[in-house]
Formats: structure tokens, C-alpha cells, sequence
């Protein structure tokens, strides 16, 4: 059991990244739904610089993707319902300015519309697990995206199945897992350890 040290709304403990899932397929418009609530992520400038490429299970768009995944990803996400890349403009044009600039925040900003999609999926009735082991060079290439848009993460979503159907190695890692104590991560004033 997740217990918060102070009172927040249920959905941030209830939410985590199992693996397991169960190969169904998911309706179209509720990955439009989960899609649309990492839309209204905050951004720095309202740069809104995320993008998101989707494939569903079963589709012809869904093997480039999958195959970018690195084998120990791919062992367990062959079973979501869709596939989503996330990308990020590395720059952006600021406000009353006609040329582009660097954008630092653009990760920052493409974490937040992660999570908006995390809670997003979890309140539709699917789980979501976020990926960092792809091959950057077959994921550019399966999704089309320009050199100015950093590669983020792959997230495979699906209905959470049982923790029996992963790789021996991945079922005693099925569970919820702890955060640090607040006291460890946030500090009133300066940072101390």
C-alpha cells in the first residue's frame, strides 16, 4: 500500500507503471482522451513544445514503433493497446519574437504532459508505462521526427493484466513501488542534506 505523508487526492498514489497488460485492443477515442489531457499540460511560454506519435496494436503503424524498443522493453510491451513516442521542440519562438531560441524547459514540459496522460489513463480504466530503453536512431526513423526535437520516452498503454504473464525476471518488479521521505526532497528556504 502507497501511503502519502500528507493528504492528495487518491489518483497520485493509485497511479504507477506495471508492465503487464493485456493485449486488448483500446477504442480509439479513449487515446484521443488521453492524448487530449496531456494537451493541456502547462508549458514555459505556452510553447506546448511535446508531440505525440501513436500507433494501436494490430495496425501496420504499430511495428515501427514496437521495434525501436530495446528487447527487454519489447518482452513486455507486445501486450499494450497503443504505443505513444513523445517528443520535444528543442526551441521555440518567445513571445514578440519572429526567430526561434533555445527552449530549456522543453523536457519539463514533455514530463508534465506525461503525467497529464498518466492521470488521464488511469482515471479512463488503463495503465501506463513510460520507456526509456529504445534505439534513438529506429525511433527518429519510425516516427518521422526532425533533428530539432528531442527523442523523450515511448509509453505503452494498455488494461493492466496479471503480473503471472511477464518474464520471470519482470513479475517481482510488478508492484507499486515507495517515494523518498518528503523531508529527503524538499527543503523550506535552501537546500540542505
Amino acid at each position: 500500500m502507497r501511503n502519502p505523508e500528507h493528504a492528495i487526492h487518491a489518483m497520485f498514489t493509485q497511479r504507477w507503471s506495471p508492465r503487464s497488460m493485456l493485449a486488448e485492443p483500446m477504442p480509439a477515442e479513449t487515446l484521443l482522451s488521453i492524448l487530449e489531457a496531456a494537451r493541456w499540460a502547462p508549458s514555459a511560454y505556452n510553447a506546448q513544445p511535446w508531440r505525440f506519435v501513436y500507433a494501436h496494436r494490430d495496425t501496420p503503424e504499430w511495428a515501427p514503433l514496437f521495434n525501436a524498443l530495446n528487447p527487454m522493453n519489447q518482452s513486455w510491451a507486445r501486450h499494450a493497446s497503443a504505443l505513444v513516442a513523445i517528443a520535444s521542440d528543442e526551441a521555440m519562438v518567445l513571445p514578440g519574437k519572429t526567430e526561434r531560441t533555445p527552449n530549456r524547459w522543453h523536457s519539463f514540459d514533455a514530463g508534465a504532459a506525461w503525467a497529464h496522460m498518466a492521470l488521464q489513463a488511469l482515471h479512463s480504466g488503463y495503465v501506463c508505462h513510460a520507456m526509456a530503453g529504445f534505439d534513438p536512431d529506429k525511433l527518429r526513423q519510425a516516427i518521422g521526427a526532425p533533428a530539432e526535437f528531442a527523442l523523450e520516452c515511448v509509453v505503452a498503454i494498455g488494461k493492466q493484466g496479471p503480473k503471472e504473464a511477464l518474464p520471470a525476471e519482470l513479475q517481482a518488479r510488478e508492484a507499486p513501488n515507495g517515494r523518498h521521505p518528503l523531508s529527503q526532497i524538499s527543503y523550506q528556504g535552501r537546500w540542505h542534506t
